[in-house]
Formats: C-alpha cells, sequence, structure tokens
C-alpha cells in the first residue's frame, strides 16, 4: 500500500440558498467591493490515507463523500489527487 493525499472540494449545488456566501457578499459591498456579483461558499477536505493504487484512493474518498463529507442533497464535490508535499495548510 501506499499513501495518497486527496482534495475533496464540497460546493453548495448551483440555485440553492447559500446563506454564508450570502452574508459575505453583503459585507463584501458594504466595504466597497461593489464589483462582486456572487458569493458562494463551500469547503475544501484534506484526507491523507493508504489505499494500493491511486484509483482505489479516489473510489475511497467518493464512498467517504457520499456518506458523510457531502450533503447528496444541496451539494456537490469534486476529488482529486494532491501532491503529498505542499499546497496542504496545516
Amino acid at each position: 500500500m501506499s499513501s495518497h493525499r486527496l482534495e475533496i472540494r464540497v460546493k453548495p449545488r448551483p440555485g440553492l440558498l447559500n446563506p454564508e456566501g450570502k452574508a459575505i457578499h453583503h459585507a463584501l459591498a458594504a466595504l466597497g467591493w461593489a464589483a462582486v456579483h456572487d458569493v458562494r461558499v463551500g469547503k475544501v477536505i484534506y484526507v491523507d490515507m493508504d489505499a494500493d493504487t491511486p484509483d482505489a484512493a479516489l473510489v475511497e474518498a467518493e464512498a467517504m463523500c457520499r456518506k458523510i463529507l457531502a450533503n447528496p442533497v444541496t451539494e456537490d464535490f469534486e476529488i482529486s489527487l494532491v501532491p503529498a508535499e505542499g499546497g496542504v495548510p496545516s
């Protein structure tokens, strides 16, 4: 087995309300950034895991998203493999 780092981006589905994004949009407009038309807030999750292959890691990550990391009614997700070194905030 080898170690894999995955980046999972969970974002609200288009057309659904995003109250946090709406609040940030209003705050930006109040601070003078009138050119901002919309803000949508999601989340990024980094997962380090062991798997036999990168494809096996992606399959496991998709199962995690469908069961717990994303709300299947209101959110979409994207999974990608990222380099183990750098790019991940601590």
